[in-house]
């Protein structure tokens, strides 16, 4: 069956000596069998959005199955919506990307509502870092928001459980569970909680993460084929609007 990964990376890091270009992707891809990838640059989500989200459309132009999150930049907030638009007028992004720790805005801070705004209004899926408790406001933060929908990458990290019942809380929050540490049990915690299969999200962290961390963690939860189907593309590609 087909494979979206909906939480990728695509450049190198100063931590990590093995990421590399978009071709390190497609090599992962092949190896895995991962017919499309959602990536955003790391040099956008570390140093630069916006000369990072451009040195990345570079790479989607000639990569099909490569597709772009522009990142968005809760300090630079007239800056990021103006890139935003510019990212999704080519036609090679479809989301939108704001990390956390890098820009050192937390969700609850008035950089990350008006960051939030800015994607609301753009209409497109926000994949959202987290990392921490502060996974319990998003549900309100969502809310307010009728046109923001958001995965929130790592499922919560450390706060699993929170993410979790933060997901059950509204409808417009996804999980997604990439993590370097794959603690037992956080899928179906999160099944127990209330969040249905419909809101689960397949992603990778590659290049940082090989893909076989993510994979293992998927055949763990014991899903049937159909519930296998809708985490590993057919959820991705009605929140994208795909045609896979």
């Amino acid at each position: 069956m087909p494979i979206i990964d909906v939480h990728a990376h695509v450049g190198h890091w100063p931590f990590h000596l093995t990421s590399g270009d978009a071709d390190a992707n497609l090599r992962q891809m092949d190896r895995y069998g991962i017919d499309l990838q959602l990536v955003s640059a790391s040099e956008a989500v570390v140093y630069d959005a916006v000369a990072g989200n451009a040195a990345l459309y570079k790479a989607l132009a000639t990569r099909p199955r490569l597709l772009g999150y522009a990142v968005v930049n809760p300090n630079r907030i007239e800056e990021s919506a103006t890139d935003l638009r510019r990212c999704l007028d080519t036609g090679r992004f479809v989301g939108a990307k704001i990390h956390t720790t890098y820009p050192g805005r937390l969700p609850g801070s008035p950089e990350m509502a008006a960051a939030f705004d800015v994607v609301a209004e753009a209409g497109v899926p926000l994949l959202l870092h987290t990392w921490g408790t502060e996974v319990t406001l998003l549900p309100e933060l969502v809310e307010a928001r009728p046109g923001l929908r958001v995965i929130l990458g790592h499922a919560g990290g450390d706060a699993w459980r929170e993410a979790a019942h933060a997901a059950a809380a509204c409808d417009r929050l996804y999980l997604e569970h990439c993590r370097t540490a794959t603690d037992a049990g956080r899928i179906a915690y999160a099944r127990e909680a209330g969040v249905p299969v419909e809101r689960l999200l397949f992603g990778t962290d590659a290049t940082l993460i090989d893909p076989c961390v993510s994979l293992g963690v998927i055949r763990d939860a014991h899903f049937t084929e159909d519930e296998l189907e809708r985490v590993l593309w057919r959820n991705a590609a009605r929140l994208f609007g795909l045609g896979v």
